[in-house]
């Protein structure tokens, strides 16, 4: 039954091969384009949906200071206004406007009865603020604060996308590597399998060692099925931070290296951050801002002075026309708002205040981020070291016990647990390079450092 399977499964695939040519295995590599990390990170600057989300803020900072510069500016607006009335005040206050009236208009009759009047008006009329007690100065310095403060958030969110990327890179490098090394050992087992299997039918050992072998084949190649999920999972993650399908296909082209140790002592990285970080910045800026409003707030007691224009053409069905202009100023205290302007004042401060308080949270935040990055990478660098001396040594007790159980020396538990130390040693070495890479990204993130590279 199992013959049948197998050559059944080999049929299907000759005829899938032969009648669709595009047919692809799932963890083969032909015809993928290749993609460097640099590419990788390139991509997801210009895809990533969090990229073009804080890009699109940083313009919306921008066209607000426009609008708070127009505040300076004179507004100035056409008017087209449509009356029929016959109010007595508005019909006799209609016809002066078009200049009608005559002396006919003055009999008691008419003024009490006025006949029904039509009117058109067109106008432009100005207003500008000449003084607000620096109201709109102070937005406008708000406006520019914030698109500083904006685009700082884009600066920080495309290092976030940075550090995203290099750790979803990094991912996919070791979800092939672990793959390769589980292929390896899993040749090694076979190797092992088909030794044990000739000398069990010579006689030279027992049928227990080689359901041994088999057993552990068998749990090699469960192993082997994960770690093809892993490396596809991986893909698809990597796709996703370039806002790329997650299907796409591609082969990376960066090496798995050991990069060089990251610099000492960890006073240095936390110097570094609190003169890089983009966000400790942007909240630097945000303070600015509550501290303007303050100012603000307390700019609603003072007076403000205003002019005022407005040219106006009247006419009952534009045959003729009667024109009168009106400049002006007006100055307007305020005696009394029912505490709203105090009230804004004490908001004003109360966000200052929190804004100190979050700006203080995420200076000593930046520090344990540093030190944690900081000894999980020194830590991480010395285990590589180790787990490189451990990797020669299993490898020179696997050759030295495979030799000996050749010569009947040694039994199969030995052979085997040679085996998996060797695997735990090189596992270790992987996960060991893992995390020294992903420790270097994360302290190069914290230090906002990110953009000189990625180790």
């Amino acid at each position: 039954m199992k013959s049948f399977t197998v050559k059944f499964c080999l049929i299907c695939l000759i005829f899938a091969a032969f009648f669709y040519p595009n047919f692809a295995f799932p963890f083969g590599e032909e015809d993928e384009s290749l993609l460097s990390l640099s590419d990788a990170i390139k991509k997801a600057l210009e895809s990533n949906p969090r990229a073009k989300a804080a890009s699109f803020q940083a313009e919306e900072s921008d066209a607000r200071v426009t609008q708070a510069r127009s505040g300076l500016l004179p507004q100035i607006y056409l008017n087209e206004t449509y009356s029929r009335t016959t109010n007595p005040m508005w019909a006799f206050g209609t016809k002066l406007n078009q200049e009608r009236i005559t002396q006919s208009d003055f009999d008691p009759a008419k003024l009490n009865d006025p006949d029904v009047m039509n009117n058109f008006i067109t106008s432009v009329t100005l207003d500008w603020t000449i003084f607000d007690g620096g109201q709109t100065w102070i937005g406008l310095k708000q406006a520019k604060a914030d698109s500083q403060a904006s685009q700082l958030m884009l600066q920080r969110t495309r290092e976030e996308i940075i550090a995203q990327t290099g750790m979803a890179y990094l991912g996919l490098l070791i979800s092939k590597e672990h793959l390769n090394l589980i292929r390896q050992i899993l040749e090694t087992a076979k190797s092992h399998s088909n030794m044990v299997r000739s000398r069990y039918e010579n006689g030279f050992t027992v049928k227990s060692d080689l359901l041994r072998a088999q057993v552990r084949v068998s749990e090699l190649e469960l192993e082997l099925f994960s770690a093809e999920s892993s490396l596809i999972i991986a893909k698809a993650l990597l796709c996703n931070v370039m806002g790329m399908p997650a299907g796409s296909s591609y082969k990376t082209s960066t090496p798995l290296e050991q990069g060089e140790e990251i610099e000492k002592p960890v006073e240095k990285w936390t110097q570094k951050a609190l003169a890089n970080r983009k966000d400790f910045k942007q909240l630097l800026a945000r303070e600015s801002i509550a501290e303007e409003e303050v100012n603000k707030s307390m700019a609603g007691h003072l007076p403000s002075l205003h002019l005022l224009g407005n040219y106006e053409i009247n006419s009952e069905d534009f045959s003729d026309t009667a024109d009168n202009y009106m400049v002006g100023a007006m100055m307007r205290l305020n005696l009394f708002s029912g505490e709203r302007i105090s009230g804004k004042t004490k908001e004003a401060r109360a966000s200052l205040r929190r804004i100190q308080a979050i700006r203080h949270e995420l200076e000593l935040g930046i520090d344990i981020q540093i030190r944690q990055a900081y000894y999980q990478a020194l830590s991480s660098w010395k285990r590589i070291k180790t787990s490189q001396e451990s990797v020669a040594q299993a490898e020179e007790n696997l050759r030295i016990v495979r030799k000996r159980y050749e010569n009947g020396l040694y039994a199969i538990v030995s052979l085997l647990d040679a085996e998996a130390a060797l695997k735990q040693a090189r596992t270790g070495n992987l996960k060991a390079l893992h995390d020294y890479k992903a420790a270097s990204i994360q302290l190069a993130l914290a230090a906002g450092t990110i953009n000189d590279g990625i180790q």
